[in-house]
């Protein structure tokens, strides 16, 4: 394992865009405290101070960074779909399939450095909420702060089930802009097939029901909206709000499998291809 991240490293640092895009990549995350310090001002008729709110106390603040984290995605998305395209345009993978690495080491080298990228990703974003937290929340009693906390674990499934996406459309096209679009067009057939499904052929919640195991809507599912729960606390007496909010481990596993099918039909897709 080590090996092959050795090498997929080397292969990205000698890129300046490679380079560029991580070290951006991994800065963005820390954008997340420029929140804490946001005051709109709403042409001098008041101020909303996004402190106040309290939507950086725990156990709250796991559930709405790590939601909003979450589009963070489509950007780290340019260094995986940008890491697999580049091996066909600059004929790396041919080169190093003559030197000896098989499609087999190819396909884990590109998922280790996908898991190590994720986690990284997921630490960052990690330390941000713990800073902020700490710094805002009226509430910093160890049995408090930890609480909810199986959203960073969401965030890291999440982004380890959308890279893995990202690399299967790009080992399947090749080309950064096309794969891109491979991604935009799957995300639109989703939306058709279930506006079909609501439609035509079954009730809005067997539509649900069959949707959930879809890629897109099932990394949706694992962090949801954490707009209603804001409002009840913020107004305890709308009850009518309530909602399930909870990370469950069939949404997990669900990501998995997919994670799973993803890498699975790269590794396929590379050893049928004639190079």
């Amino acid at each position: 394992m080590i090996r092959l991240l050795q090498i997929e490293f080397q292969k990205l640092w000698s890129s300046r865009f490679s380079k560029v895009l991580i070290l951006v990549s991994l800065i963005l995350p820390f954008s997340v405290l420029i929140l804490s310090s946001i005051k709109i001002d709403f042409f001098g008729f008041f101020t909303l101070d996004l402190v106040k709110t309290g939507i950086f106390n725990f156990p709250l603040i796991w559930h709405i960074i790590t939601f909003f984290a979450g589009y963070f995605k489509f950007f780290f998305a340019f260094v995986v779909v940008s890491m697999v395209a580049n091996e066909y345009s600059n004929r790396t993978l041919k080169q190093n399939l003559i030197d000896g690495l098989s499609k087999k080491e190819f396909i884990l080298s590109k998922f280790f450095f996908i898991l190590s990228y994720t986690l990284l990703s997921t630490v960052l974003i990690g330390v941000s909420i713990l800073i902020i937290g700490l710094i805002h929340s009226s509430h910093t009693d160890i049995s408090v702060v930890f609480i909810n906390s199986e959203f960073l674990f969401a965030y890291f499934i999440k982004l380890l089930g959308f890279f893995s996406l990202c690399f299967f459309m790009a080992v399947l096209i090749k080309r950064s802009a096309f794969a891109f679009g491979g991604i935009l067009m799957l995300f639109i057939a989703e939306l058709i097939f279930y506006g079909l499904l609501k439609w035509k052929w079954a009730s809005e919640t067997t539509a649900d029901a069959i949707m959930a195991y879809a890629p897109f809507v099932s990394l949706y599912k694992l962090i949801d909206q954490p707009i209603q729960r804001i409002i009840m606390i913020t107004q305890p007496n709308k009850v009518d709000l309530a909602y399930d909010y909870a990370v469950h481990p069939k949404e997990l596993i669900i990501v998995l499998i997919w994670v799973g099918i993803f890498i699975g039909a790269s590794y396929l897709l590379l050893k049928r291809r004639d190079l």
